[in-house]
């Protein structure tokens, strides 16, 4: 998602899910190919398994910014097919281009060409007046033909007109039984589902009728919801609470930190980690207002779960439990 799911907001949701597949932000392929690499391609290695995505509508500028992403070490290539924003929209890609299906398997052929990495496309099931099964259906068939198995479906129409991004996201109707069809007629494809999908229980009733769920807004703004993740949907694991998750990604930053990354780049995506549970609005207060703060280091994070800890002693014991493990592992490593 853009300006959300940058790569401190991976790691942090690596913390919680060994198993989940993570995505970068849309990235246009003018930014890969003209802009600053370095800095918009970095990744931990810890994120793995984890997608580029790539927002553009030129075949050859696709394949080159695949091949560049496919070195990096990115474990799949993804195609923004579904995005409504104004500024895409300008630009020629994202969900504009549902109204060219033939051009988009034009640049997923040349995108699988370029990469031994699988290539995927994430759509809508629509724009505007378009009947979303005709459209859904043949941009799905065409790029099929052009050899993509895997298609990640938001199941709502985009509306290119009349409606903000924002609203893109909730006004339109959803339509998952339209998407469990495409599943049930295309057994062969693997077909995820997206859209409005708010906890693990809708998810895993979502999986008797498709091969995957992708989490967005959920995951974001309610990140503890991936710490049973792997348990649930993949039954490896056990549950990882979030204060183990703060533990761990604390590690992370305090690396970041030293290499000059402020202190609310990477707070800024834990806010909502002890979403509902006691001590959450101090949590999010403290590392809100303390975050941000000329020099702000580890001090803040830690005072905001003591805030929580003290707010419900069973989060301070798991919590002291998951730091004393985390210095625990560390230190072996280091022997």
């Amino acid at each position: 998602m853009m300006d959300w799911t940058d790569r401190h907001c991976r790691v942090l949701h690596r913390m919680l899910s060994a198993r989940a597949m993570l995505y970068t932000e849309m990235l246009t392929t003018g930014a890969v190919l003209h802009g600053e690499r370095e800095r918009l391609l970095a990744y931990s290695p810890v994120e793995h398994p984890v997608a580029l995505q790539l927002g553009g509508s030129e075949p050859a500028d696709l394949a080159a910014a695949a091949r560049i992403g496919a070195d990096l070490g990115y474990d799949e290539i993804n195609l923004n097919v579904g995005c409504p924003s104004d500024r895409v929209q300008s630009g020629r890609f994202g969900a504009c281009l549902m109204r060219e299906p033939e051009l988009v398997a034009d640049c997923m052929s040349a995108m699988g060409a370029a990469v031994s990495v699988p290539v995927t496309v994430k759509c809508r099931i629509g724009v505007d007046d378009q009947d979303p099964e005709a459209s859904l259906f043949g941009l799905v068939d065409l790029c099929a033909e052009a050899g993509v198995s895997h298609f990640v479906v938001h199941a709502r129409k985009a509306w290119l007109k009349g409606l903000s991004p924002k609203e893109n996201r909730d006004i339109p109707p959803l339509d998952y039984p339209l998407v469990w069809r495409l599943k049930r007629e295309r057994p062969e494809l693997t077909i995820v589902i997206n859209g409005g999908i708010g906890s693990l229980d809708e998810a895993e009733a979502h999986l008797a009728h498709v091969d995957g769920v992708m989490l967005g807004r959920a995951a974001y703004h309610t990140p503890g919801l991936l710490g049973d993740v792997d348990r649930r949907l993949f039954g490896e694991g056990t549950c990882v609470g979030a204060a183990a998750a703060v533990a761990a990604y604390r590690e992370y930053v305090a690396s970041e930190l030293a290499r000059g990354t402020h202190l609310a780049a990477m707070t800024r995506h834990m806010l909502g980690l002890f979403h509902g549970a006691p001590g959450a609005r101090a949590w999010r207060r403290i590392l809100t207002v303390e975050g941000v703060k000329p020099r702000a280091g580890l001090e803040v994070i830690d005072r905001a779960l003591e805030a929580v800890t003290q707010a419900s002693p069973r989060t301070a014991r798991s919590g002291l439990e998951a730091q004393r493990l985390a210095g625990g592992l560390e230190a072996g490593e280091a022997a």
